[in-house]
């Protein structure tokens, strides 16, 4: 594999030395003539070896076992030529075929546009990196907003990020990212991180699932801690649940929400209680019974407390409590939270919920998933475009949010009310789909329902929108690999075998080792067999006939 010098040169994060310096690395004694001749191939030779060693660290455990990045380039290709690249950061685009060639994992299928959106989802992520002197970061707005902290870095979507990039291949984009806002934020002279809602231990433990990285919990798990500790200072109520502005959630403008009334809220609830679970499970895995005990307990508490305060019999929806103690009268997709981090009882009565996923009047829009009951009087009433409306368009926000919820649900729970994977399907398929403006591939904010329009138009700040997931969905979803904490390779695909006739799912750096999930009906597309196979490093370790779950010991 070729490497040019320029790439070699810029690539800071390799920690290598650098070429100009390599001549006083020789501290051999000889003769004039021999030390020239032996200087000249000692040279090349350690050029090699950096070279070498390089290579290995790029794609030590990420070999391709079946898929090449012919179909990569060409959509990266098409990517570029229709983009004008008005901000340039870390990665280029003249540089992103490359990058993405040795980061991300590689998908193909028989869905153009799922594969192709799959792509143009970790394109656009790379366009979001950014080096800076406080290590790297991910930005949500492509341009300078106001609204930001420190290298225009806002928390709102960091959950999101953390989820999407933990199938890096480089590990130090997420770790300085994550560092980033547990220490160098907090000492800024205007602070952002708690400017919103966060699940960030949660995301920050389902990373670790991915990398089994002990180390890098061992050296942030009591800044996470205080975070927790933080928000209890700054949200908590006597009763012991969370309020929380729409605003601060980053969804002003709902119809239950307030920037003045402290609303207990599904959204914040939820995060805290995914975050104190994490931090249970970061403490058993470091030994820390203390402090395992302690956020287990708070886990539990907030458990209970968000069944009893906020499911609302009567509409069959977890739902806003107002401050002066009614629920809010609008069902929400915020509603769909609580599965996103397995918190509601596994019973008929809250599968129940779900059946207004798939009502028009609920949340079935021909563009996406509402974020509000279509049916409300209210639904859509705020204006559009004019701030960032959450009465009711599509949100990738929320979407991701809902999808996953989706999927613990199918997978987690014995009680999926109307929920099968053929629906799960149909709005994984129509949020990919909804990624275009005018014939082109397009990321913004937010969409009318009905007609897919981008609300805030085609305006410099909302390309690119770096607000949600897209990748983390297809890899740990619709092809299902659940990462786990022991040496179990998981599988629970969320795709009939009627469905795609074909499918592989490549390169995934997974507990250090590189997997490889493919499904190939006939067993002409592939040509490894036919069925569903399963390769760890190159080698094939499970295969059947039928699509199904599956658990393999690694």
């Amino acid at each position: 594999m070729f490497y040019p010098m320029s790439l070699l040169k810029n690539a800071p994060f390799l920690n290598l030395p650098s070429f100009e310096n390599l001549e006083g690395l020789n501290t051999h004694h000889s003769t004039p003539t021999s030390n020239m001749m032996a200087h000249k191939h000692w040279k090349i030779d350690t050029l090699f070896l950096v070279i070498c060693l390089w290579s290995v660290k790029i794609c030590h455990g990420q070999k391709a076992a079946v898929l090449s990045t012919a179909s990569l380039k060409k959509d990266v290709e098409y990517f570029n030529a229709i983009d004008d690249e008005a901000i340039k950061n870390y990665v280029p685009n003249a540089q992103s075929f490359e990058w993405l060639a040795n980061n991300i994992p590689l998908f193909d299928c028989p869905d153009s546009v799922i594969r192709t959106v799959y792509n143009y989802r970790w394109w656009s992520l790379r366009k979001h990196l950014k080096q800076t002197p406080d290590g790297f970061i991910f930005t949500e707005f492509i341009t300078k907003v106001n609204h930001a902290g420190k290298h225009n870095a806002i928390s709102s979507a960091l959950g999101h990020h953390i989820y999407e990039g933990r199938w890096l291949h480089q590990s130090q984009f997420i770790d300085d990212y994550i560092s980033f806002w547990l220490y160098v934020d907090p000492k800024h002279t205007a602070p952002r991180f708690h400017s919103f809602s966060s699940w960030v231990d949660d995301a920050v433990y389902q990373r670790y699932l991915v990398n089994l990285d002990k180390t890098f919990l061992q050296k942030h798990l009591f800044a996470l801690e205080a975070d927790y500790r933080k928000w209890e200072q700054e949200r908590q109520l006597p009763n012991q649940l969370f309020w929380q502005f729409d605003v601060r959630d980053a969804m002003e403008e709902s119809i239950s929400g307030s920037r003045k009334e402290k609303n207990i809220r599904p959204t914040i609830n939820s995060y805290m209680y995914g975050n104190a679970l994490a931090i249970s499970k970061m403490a058993a895995l470091l030994d820390n019974d203390t402090l395992q005990q302690k956020y287990q307990q708070k886990a539990e508490v907030l458990k209970r407390l968000v069944h009893e305060n906020l499911w609302d019999r009567e509409a069959t929806f977890f739902k806003v409590k107002l401050e002066k103690g009614d629920f809010a009268n609008a069902r929400e997709a915020i509603g769909f939270i609580p599965w996103y981090f397995n918190l509601p009882y596994d019973s008929p009565l809250y599968a129940r919920q779900w059946d207004q996923l798939t009502d028009t009047t609920g949340f079935r829009a021909k563009w996406g998933i509402t974020t509000a009951e279509r049916r409300h009087p209210l639904f859509r009433t705020h204006g559009s475009g004019h701030s960032c409306e959450w009465d009711g368009p599509v949100w990738p926000f929320a979407t991701t949010q809902t999808l996953r919820a989706f999927s613990n649900l199918l997978n987690n729970y014995k009680h999926h009310g109307s929920m099968t994977k053929q629906v799960f399907y149909e709005e994984l398929y129509k949020y990919a789909q909804s990624h275009q403006m005018n014939g082109k591939l397009y990321l913004g904010e937010y969409q009318d329902e009905k007609n897919g329009e981008w609300l805030k138009g085609d305006i410099p700040r909302s390309k690119f929108y770096n607000h949600s997931g897209f990748a983390d969905l297809i890899i740990a979803d619709l092809i299902g690999l659940k990462p786990r904490s022991d040496n179990t390779l998981q599988i629970q695909p969320l795709l009939s075998p009627q469905q795609w006739d074909w499918f592989c799912l490549d390169k995934v750096l997974y507990h250090g080792k590189s997997v490889t999930i493919l499904w190939d009906k006939t067993g002409k597309h592939y040509h490894k067999g036919k069925g569903m196979r399963v390769f760890v490093d190159g080698k094939e370790v499970f295969k059947s006939q039928k699509l199904g779950n599956t658990s393999i010991k690694i």
